[in-house]
């Protein structure tokens, strides 16, 4: 299956809440969910063309969002499952837990990259090291105590010298420190279920999902 290249607001339409994709446009008045909140195609504002949606219509489109919030392939979210459920502990939260360790959504976390998909473009063309060492695969799992920084010839681009100057940027959570002025951050702690608090997910059904 190829990556995704369509108008990513399509997404957010189709699951009906907002996934964050385009960085700031997703807090402005522009977001596609403030201006037309209704599945895309030319039936998608009809309220008659609506059909009542099945248990596993539900448990598939709460599947969809999380895979799209995280930008990952079906068969890699279904490798992430199988580790979940290999793991000690709650299955679903697992989960989340697994895909909130990925480099490009630490990358995001710590308000270095305005989205997701921005963060795993920075990371694969190797702007950033893990504990000195550069890494540019962004599905790598970082652990507590990683240190997350730009690295030495990526400082220099005037992308970074101006995200180093400013004094703004999202607040990272709890799991998470950053310093934009030296460019680095730190995993603190392994995140928690009531870290992932921005995203309204029923991981619950994801996992009857796959249950089934």
């Amino acid at each position: 299956m190829a990556r995704y290249t369509d108008a990513v607001c399509k997404l957010c339409r189709r699951e009906g809440t907002k996934l964050f994709l385009k960085g700031d446009r997703c807090y402005s008045p522009k977001c596609a969910i403030e201006k037309r909140n209704a599945p895309p195609g030319m039936h998608g504002a009809n309220p008659r063309a609506r059909r009542k949606v099945s248990d596993y219509g539900r448990q598939l489109r709460e599947k969809q969002k999380v895979r799209r919030v995280y930008g990952v392939y079906e068969r890699q979210f279904r490798r992430y499952f199988r580790q979940a459920l290999r793991t000690k502990g709650l299955t679903g939260a697992t989960l989340l837990q697994l895909l909130e360790r990925r480099l490009d959504n630490v990358v995001f976390r710590l308000g270095f990259a305005e989205s997701r998909a921005q963060a795993r473009q920075l990371v694969t063309h190797g702007h950033f090291l893990v504990n000195g060492q550069k890494v540019d695969v962004a599905s790598y799992a970082v652990r507590a105590g990683d240190v997350i920084s730009v690295s030495g010839n990526s400082r220099d681009l005037a992308y970074f010298k101006d995200l180093a100057a400013s004094k703004g940027g999202q607040t990272p959570p709890r799991w998470l420190s950053t310093d934009l002025a030296a460019l680095s951050g730190r995993v603190t702690a392994l995140p928690e279920r009531g870290d992932i608090a921005d995203l309204p997910i029923n991981e619950q059904l994801i996992v009857e999902f796959y249950s089934r």
